[in-house]
């Protein structure tokens, strides 16, 4: 099939957040004449998600200010925006039911359905308010209220993860007294190295957040009027409001009903391509195979969601691509900006390289055998940019190199020797 025969097809996209958008206005960059449904519940015209622990949290103004498109760019392409929550894929008669009776017929589907925050099962953790969790705009208009009607402004979050840190940076810049709760022995210990951890645990610190490592909450509670956490190790913790913080459930509920492959996600070939021809599956739901690590992967960032939106575009519309992005990603906390480049996974070394005469500007190089995994740059966008080409290039590199800050960071200099 070609762009130029799907004139009287339809293509059913769930989810409108970045994967679910972008792969609409791909569709149409690359031909795609017929239908375009973009269903999904979030009855906002789609937003971008990171400002939301970020900028949408310490600025004012409306959702309109992080909107992914104007809502008139989506009617001069003709994408149709239903609001409605899909209960199944039926594959055989190859439509969507909605959890309001409608029923939509699809030619090619799109699941976009990426994912929702964890909810930890700590006794007591439902009986009390108020807790919030961090993925949808609603979520941080409830917590700028209940911030905005508390006394003390105390906040208590669980969960020493990207987003907890980024939100209790949010939440001190409010004024609020931000404590974070983490289970592991130190913050950011899925993502990266202790010396990474390190650095944000004193920048938090000197900012006024304190941060509590090796605290498993057992149990929560009311008391008097506030909201009381207790730990495993006998102390307790207590504040005006809790967020949650300590990861997601990726939403593969309609995938693994319709009998599509599950594993770790909904799992797709090099072109997006779930175990049913006709449907696809990106973005954070999407559990694909990535060439240059050689292992199947599930990647929770908007540079997934993009590159895979135009990918599965692309072979929708007949034009055969397969997905060979390298990931990155980013983290704004205070005025430093955390910038990473590959997966550290399995590394075997972790160096580091100060730069000179530069406060906070630092990068950390992870290896395996002497290959180059991954590299973490903090307010170092050429440690981040070099990384990247070295990377995208497989090149080897010479480790003593690396951390001698008197040779510049350049991929040539930094490779091995003749």
């Amino acid at each position: 099939m070609t762009a130029k025969q799907t004139k009287k097809q339809c293509c059913v996209i769930i989810g409108a957040s970045h994967a679910g958008v972008n792969c609409a206005f791909a569709l149409r960059r690359e031909g795609w004449e017929g239908r375009i449904l973009l269903i999904d519940s979030d009855p906002h015209l789609p937003y971008h998600r990171p400002p939301l622990s970020k900028t949408f949290l310490t600025e004012e103004g409306g959702i309109e200010k992080i909107a992914l498109r104007p809502v008139e760019v989506y009617q001069k392409q003709n994408i149709e925006r239903i609001c409605a929550s899909v209960s199944a894929i039926d594959r055989e008669g190859k439509q969507v039911n909605c959890t309001d009776g409608q029923c939509f017929s699809y030619d090619q589907l799109v699941i976009a359905t990426g994912a929702r925050a964890l909810i930890p099962p700590i006794p007591g953790l439902d009986k009390v308010d108020p807790v919030f969790t961090l993925r949808q705009a609603s979520d941080i208009h409830q917590i700028r209220e209940s911030l905005d009607s508390s006394d003390s402004k105390r906040v208590l979050i669980i969960g020493g993860g990207y987003i907890g840190l980024e939100l209790a940076a949010s939440l001190s810049k409010l004024g609020a007294k931000v404590q974070v709760l983490e289970r592991e022995e130190r913050i950011l210990a899925r993502v990266t190295a202790p010396a990474m951890s390190h650095f944000f645990q004193q920048l938090h610190e000197d900012k006024g957040v304190h941060i509590y490592t090796g605290k498993d909450v057992i149990a929560v509670r009311t008391k008097e009027g506030h909201v009381q956490v207790e730990c495993a190790d006998g102390t307790t913790k207590e504040a005006d409001l809790i967020v949650l913080g300590v990861g997601i459930c990726v939403n593969t509920e309609l995938a693994g009903k319709a009998g599509l492959t599950i594993e770790n996600g909904i799992k797709v070939d090099a072109a997006t391509c779930t175990s049913d021809p006709y449907i696809y599956a990106i973005g954070d739901c999407s559990y694909h195979y990535n060439s240059t690590y050689e292992t199947y992967v599930r990647l929770e960032s908007v540079q997934n969601a993009v590159d895979q939106a135009k990918v599965a575009a692309a072979n929708i519309c007949g034009r055969r691509t397969e997905y060979q992005a390298l990931p990155w990603f980013w983290s704004d906390q205070y005025d430093v900006k955390l910038q990473t480049v590959g997966l550290f996974k399995g590394y075997d070394e972790a160096l580091l390289r100060k730069e000179k005469d530069k406060e906070n500007c630092f990068s950390i190089w992870y290896f395996r055998a002497g290959r180059l995994l991954a590299v973490d740059a903090v307010n170092n966008a050429k440690a981040y940019v070099v990384g990247m080409k070295l990377l995208k290039e497989k090149q080897l590199v010479d480790t003593t190199k690396i951390t001698d800050n008197n040779i510049a960071l350049k991929p040539a200099l930094l490779i091995p020797s003749p």
